[in-house]
């Protein structure tokens, strides 16, 4: 056996990912190893791992393997499984067409969120169709030291609070998850999104994602960010019969959420992958077990 294991490095407006490829699911990737893979000093470094893996090969995925042959088996950077990531379904897109698995236009990838559409655009961007987002009522704080603000509840596939704030310095540092509450609101954790006003639909967020600390982007909480905006401004699509894009620029650059009449999302940005090589299999057998 082979004791050298291909990665790649890549990332999404700055949300950097390890990508391991493993089209027959034969890799073990335990937490540890995960956290190994992403440590920035001791490992590779990325805010999450994409574990590359044929739909039919994954216990998890076979479900959905008639209609979209690779699973995204993502996992945050503390090597716990997320349900989705947007900007890591984008990167997980330029892989495959890097690998000669996909080409420009339309492609189905399977993710713990569901089945998203893709579609890789000739000039670069990637689009990703996100689903739709489920928003629930009631109250919800998040707080930093002293300030607390009222934030919406809105799920994308995995969960989000979103707090329009006056500056976003007042989110502090980011490294530890932001109180919220109640608990009951998020029993499983939360990304938490601060945002700001730039212009009209225009937005500006940082964000701390459940189980990686803040990143330089959220392709999900962008689009919880733009859809709690549309919701705030009166421009809900499904009561306008208009559909409502937005502009949000994050620390590692500029994404474009676009809200449809019949409540799909469309996010559209870059991705790049920028450096490939092999991981020593006896350093993360190791320090897996």
């Amino acid at each position: 056996m082979s004791t050298r294991i291909a990665f790649l490095k890549g990332h999404g407006t700055e949300n950097d990912f390890v990508i391991v490829p493993d089209p027959e699911n034969a890799i073990d990737l335990p937490p540890a190893a995960v956290a190994a893979l992403c440590d920035r000093r001791a490992g590779i470094g990325g805010d999450g791992l994409l574990h590359v893996v044929r739909s039919a090969a994954h216990p998890e995925a076979r479900h959905m393997a008639a209609e979209a042959e690779w699973f995204m088996d993502y996992r945050n950077g503390d090597g716990s499984v997320a349900e989705m990531c947007g900007n890591g379904v984008r990167v997980f897109a330029r892989y495959l067409q890097r690998a000669g698995h996909a080409g420009e236009g339309d492609l189905a990838i399977a993710t713990r969120g569901g089945v998203k559409s893709v579609h890789i655009d000739k000039d670069g961007d990637i689009t990703v169709g996100m689903g739709r987002a489920r928003l629930f009522e009631g109250d919800v704080t998040v707080s930093v030291g002293e300030r607390s603000w009222p934030a919406r509840n809105v799920n994308m596939g995995n969960p989000h609070a979103v707090a329009f704030v006056d500056d976003l310095a007042h989110a502090g540092n980011l490294y530890a998850p932001p109180p919220f509450s109640p608990a009951s609101a998020y029993p499983d954790g939360v990304n938490v999104e601060f945002v700001v006003d730039r212009g009209d639909r225009h937005v500006a967020m940082r964000v701390h994602e459940r189980g990686s600390g803040e990143t330089r982007s959220c392709g999900t909480g962008a689009c919880a960010v733009a859809v709690a905006a549309a919701r705030r401004d009166d421009a809900d699509p499904a009561v306008t019969g208009t559909p409502a894009t937005y502009t949000v620029d994050v620390p590692g650059g500029t994404l474009v959420i676009t809200e449809r009449i019949d409540g799909e999302i469309e996010m559209t940005g870059p991705a790049v992958i920028v450096a490939e090589g092999e991981i020593d299999r006896e350093w993360l057998e190791r320090i897996a077990h």
